[in-house]
Parts: structure tokens; sequence; C-alpha cells
């Protein structure tokens, strides 16, 4: 009896301390380290691309347990800028983003599986023009340590892909065209 009560004693005194261990970040979008960027087939015969410049977000992190780690990013699709106003502007309206209507795109994790070497694939809902979807971002670690002002930072990499028509986004832009590529560069400061 006394040995179960020691047993499952340590193992929530261990259960804890490596809960403890993972950190709070910030996403720095203020020193413009973090980035949210986009690409998509013009025609078949080249890359669109562009970004969202205006997002936040925290997560959490222990490099020792990567898969209890979670993160929230939230975006707002009216900041989108593919580097041509008119474009942009179509980009906002009902065609596409939607953003008198759709003011935030999220994306919340619900689980990380650990593929080692820094590799990691995140699983969460992304809400995109008011439709929420399972997505999958394959994201790998960059770095992490302390920085020049007493600070500590930790940073990712991570890719998906999804189809527009699955965020009700079907304005026919032909069949190269249909799926579109998001790249996330996101450095956090330790809270």
């Amino acid at each position: 009896m006394n040995k179960t009560i020691i047993a499952s004693v340590l193992a929530l005194g261990t259960s804890i301390f490596s809960t403890a261990q993972a950190a709070d970040y910030k996403i720095d979008t203020r020193g413009a380290h973090a980035s949210i960027e986009f690409k998509i087939k013009h025609l078949g015969y080249s890359w669109l691309t562009g970004r969202f410049n205006r997002f936040e977000g925290d997560f959490s992190y222990d490099a020792a347990n990567p898969e209890q780690a979670k993160i929230s990013v939230t975006i707002d699709p009216a900041s989108i800028d593919s580097n041509h106003a008119e474009r942009d502007k179509h980009l906002r309206g009902r065609d596409f983003l939607a953003v008198n209507y759709f003011k935030e795109s999220k994306f919340n994790s619900s689980k990380i599986e650990d593929l080692g070497n820094g590799k990691l694939k995140v699983y969460g809902d992304f809400t995109l023009h008011g439709v929420t979807k399972p997505i999958v971002i394959n994201a790998e670690k960059v770095g992490e340590g302390k920085d020049p002002w007493g600070g500590y930072r930790v940073g990712f990499t991570g890719t998906t892909e999804f189809k527009l028509a699955d965020y009700d986004m079907t304005y026919d832009l032909g069949p190269a065209s249909a799926n579109i590529f998001i790249t996330l560069n996101i450095e956090g400061i330790k809270k």
C-alpha cells in the first residue's frame, strides 16, 4: 500500500515538474521577427506571393517535451499585402477574405507530434473566411537561446497547404491556383 502511494506521489511530482518546465512565449511581431507569408500559382506560370502584416500570438514550449507545446495565433485578414493595391482590394472583398464580415482568422493547436531532430507536426484548427477546419503544419525548430537584451528566445518555421474552396472561397482562379501555401516564421520572446 505504501509503495503504491509513494509511486503515485512520485509520478505526480514528475508530471508536475515536467509541465512546470514549459515556458510561455509571446510571438515577436513588434520587432518584426515573425512573418506569415503565402504563395499561390498565377495561371500555372509563376508564383504570386504576399504576407499578412498584422498578427499576434503566444505559445508554450519545453525542448524536453515538445509534444506538450501549444500555440495560438490570430491574424488580421485585412492586413493582406501582395504588393499590389488593386489586387489587395480584391482579396479583401467578397470574392476572397470578405474582411468586412470576417474580422479575424485564428489558429489554435490541438496536438504536437515530435518527429525528432527539431521537426514537428503541429495539428490544430484554422479559421478563415468564417470556416474552421483542421490543418497540419510541418514545423521545424530553428534555434533557441539568450538574446543580447537579457531575454530568451526560441524560433520555428513551418509550412502548410490547403484548398481555397475548403474555406468557401470559390472564385475561379483556374485549376493551377486551387491550393494556397502558407509559410510561418515564428520567433517567441519568453514572458
